[in-house]
């Protein structure tokens, strides 16, 4: 089987694509700290309690699952809270996210799906968003997501692993098996 590595996988969005992962026939892996993620999310294969900033728990899992692709949800998501306490998003998000892509290099993982936010757009005016608009955040959570980007990109150029971002709007809806 194939196996997908979901970071923040107990959480909101973590969990409903680690559903559909294991729908589409994938083993799943769900690796969160749960403080603010929900241990009953987990139910389409194993839980790894660690956080991102544990590189050695991080490589271990990385080295024992040896998954195909890692997709990234773990992040912190509250604009206000980003203003108020911006130190906590720039550790969280983008730390969390160089521990994690440090350990793909370190174990050999190369395919990564990193969620991003339309926050990094910041106010673009008039007229569609489109891929090509300046990305210009407004506030810590957006920089923290762009900045997870532009490093993504950089661990491509420099070490081959290759990332997509997903800017998504509002996230919403319910299921009742998640």
């Amino acid at each position: 089987m194939t196996v997908v590595f979901v970071t923040g996988g107990a959480g909101y969005i973590g969990s409903h694509t680690a559903k559909l992962f294991a729908q589409h026939g994938f083993d799943v892996v769900s690796y969160d700290n749960l403080c603010r993620g929900h241990r009953e999310f987990v139910k389409w294969g194993p839980l790894v309690q660690g956080d991102l900033t544990d590189r050695a728990l991080l490589r271990e899992a990385l080295r024992w699952f040896r998954p195909a692709a890692v997709v990234h949800f773990a992040a912190f998501a509250y604009v206000g809270e980003s203003i108020k306490n911006p130190g906590l998003y720039f550790d969280n998000n983008v730390g969390g996210t160089l521990s994690l892509v440090e350990a793909m290099c370190e174990t050999g993982i190369d395919k990564l799906i990193v969620s991003s936010s339309c926050a990094t757009y910041g106010q673009p005016g008039e007229g569609l968003i489109t891929e090509e608009t300046a990305q210009r955040p407004i506030n810590p959570y957006g920089l923290s997501k762009l900045f997870m980007e532009e490093m993504c990109r950089s661990f491509e150029t420099a070490y081959g692993i290759r990332s997509v971002a997903l800017r998504y709007f509002n996230a919403c809806g319910a299921d009742l098996d998640t």
